[in-house]
């Protein structure tokens, strides 16, 4: 290498290098990079847990089990005690695991976005129920509506470190219960090429929502060869009680071929034990149960394993989603599901704090980083939320991608080979060279390979910062979600498919003549 080509560059340079395109196989962050370096619990501790989540299900079961639930598993080797609750035995779970659907693959309507859950591989992406959306400009929660939902899917599709988006909203401008379901989809999967996940009251609902995405994917069976959509199902009400109408849920999504998140939601100290390690027990065993359920209903079925014990303030019972313990137990949760090998979801990311402020900003950098690190598949929940899950945040979206962005670099690591030890590049600086590395050839191939960038945040000196006229984050996300959904609203299926849906579902956003999406 010559001293010529070390000392080329400088800023103008790398600014160029920075501008240019580079294949999306060799930017410095992609989905899927493999977690795991991050490991609350010894080996012989999780063993502990695991034996303590069999005994739980082996003495104690479940409560409230449908009739057909007890009829899979009694004849399959389980038991009903006197007062009517359903106890599973080891060997039952043990030939749940051992049929149980591993490396599996969740499908986006682009491929682009498919997810592959083997091993440890990481992916962030959206969840949860908020009931308000968060109005950064007043500093006030509003209820939040259908086309929220379609915007915050269409903000998601943009965010390269969000990588699915799971209903994260409830939308308020609807009564009808199966109305809202059906809408929740359409507008998640009219917003957004990712792999969506949405939730049912009602096994009809499935059905109907069902019906609807065959029609987008072209038909029964290219929507089961790819299913696009996966179902969160709360299948439990904790403790140790299986919920109804989500269990009539979970076995109409079996039969519809959607795969499922199987998700246990204690709160510590209310619904789960206050003890950490309790709250873990309970989770696991109540999922196990779920993953016998599904397994008995169809062996190898997708089913995440979703063990997502939520924190208490101990002072006034309110949940603590911002919390040093949520982050703790749901890395805990996160190694459960790799030492049982199986897809695993857990939630990070859900802030206490109401707006896109520092105590947002160091909850979910904490939250999601222990999470990233745990080797969990899927962290649900890791952008947009505030409030611990009561309010959604578009601007936050914006915000925390960056956030994301600079996780999923920790999570990558580094790379330790001949090259990048960087000997030559040490002595081609120090022996003859201008003694810095700004203009080296390693530096300008690197800049883009290794480092990531944020999009919005600041990195300016106080100098250029004051010369820009001190721009503000939140300012900057504002504008970043105005453009976007200023754009021109996605096509990514056919104005015939949507129109033919139309004509025979209750959609609630409207079409106008300007190209535009409103609700009605």
């Amino acid at each position: 290498m010559s001293q010529k080509s070390n000392r080329m560059g400088g800023r103008a340079a790398r600014q160029a290098m920075r501008a240019a395109p580079i294949p999306e196989n060799e930017k410095p962050v992609r989905p899927g990079f493999s977690g795991g370096r991050y490991q609350p619990l010894s080996q012989d501790e999780v063993l502990k847990i695991h034996e303590a989540a069999i005994e739980t299900l082996e003495t104690i079961g479940f409560a409230n089990s449908l009739p057909s639930c007890i009829e899979l598993i009694t004849a399959a080797g389980g038991s009903l005690t006197s007062d009517g609750r359903l106890l599973v035995p080891r060997e039952m779970v043990e030939d749940a695991l051992s049929k149980a659907a591993k490396n599996i693959t969740l499908y986006a309507q682009d491929p682009e976005f498919d997810l592959d859950l083997s091993g440890s591989r990481t992916y962030f992406g959206t969840a949860g129920a908020a009931v308000h959306v968060v109005d950064t400009v007043k500093r006030e929660y509003r209820e939040s509506t259908s086309q929220d939902l379609y915007d915050a899917a269409r903000i998601v599709d943009q965010m390269e470190h969000i990588h699915f988006f799971q209903r994260s909203m409830v939308l308020r401008d609807i009564e009808d219960p199966a109305e809202m379901d059906f809408n929740t989809c359409y507008a998640a999967i009219a917003g957004t090429r990712k792999h969506v996940g949405t939730s049912f009251v009602d096994p009809a609902h499935v059905h109907q929502t069902v019906d609807m995405l065959e029609m987008v994917a072209g038909g029964e069976d290219a929507w089961r060869a790819r299913p696009f959509v996966s179902c969160s199902c709360c299948f439990v009400v904790p403790p140790m009680r299986f919920a109804e109408d989500a269990c009539r849920v979970l076995e109409a999504c079996v039969e519809r071929g959607m795969p499922i998140l199987l998700l246990a939601a204690g709160q510590a100290g209310a619904t789960s034990p206050a003890s950490l390690a309790g709250a873990v027990v309970q989770e696991v065993a109540e999922v196990l149960g779920g993953l016998v359920y599904v397994n008995l209903l169809k062996p190898g079925h997708p089913a995440i394993f979703g063990t997502w014990p939520f924190v208490s303030d101990l002072r006034t019972g309110a949940m603590s989603g911002g919390s040093g313990e949520q982050a703790v137990l749901m890395a805990a949760c996160g190694q459960m599901g790799r030492f049982y090998d199986l897809p695993t979801g857990i939630a990070a990311g859900m802030a206490d704090a109401k707006l896109p402020d520092a105590q947002s900003g160091y909850e979910k950098s904490y939250t999601n980083v222990l999470a990233g690190h745990s080797g969990t598949n899927l962290i649900y929940e890791a952008a947009g939320m505030h409030a611990s899950l009561l309010g959604c945040c578009l601007e936050s979206y914006i915000i925390d991608n960056d956030m994301l962005g600079a996780i999923n670099r920790t999570i990558r690591g580094i790379e330790i080979t001949d090259e990048s030890l960087s000997i030559e590049t040490i002595r081609d600086v120090c022996i003859g060279g201008p003694s810095h590395f700004l203009g080296h050839d390693q530096t300008m191939q690197l800049m883009q390979r290794d480092y990531v960038y944020p999009e919005v945040g600041d990195r300016l000196s106080p100098k250029e910062w004051n010369e820009k006229g001190r721009p503000d984050l939140l300012e900057k996300a504002r504008a970043r979600v105005s453009e976007i959904l200023a754009g021109p609203r996605p096509q990514h299926f056919s104005t015939e498919v949507d129109q033919e849906i139309r004509k025979h579902y209750p959609v609630r956003l409207a079409v106008t003549d300007s190209d535009e999406v409103a609700t009605e």
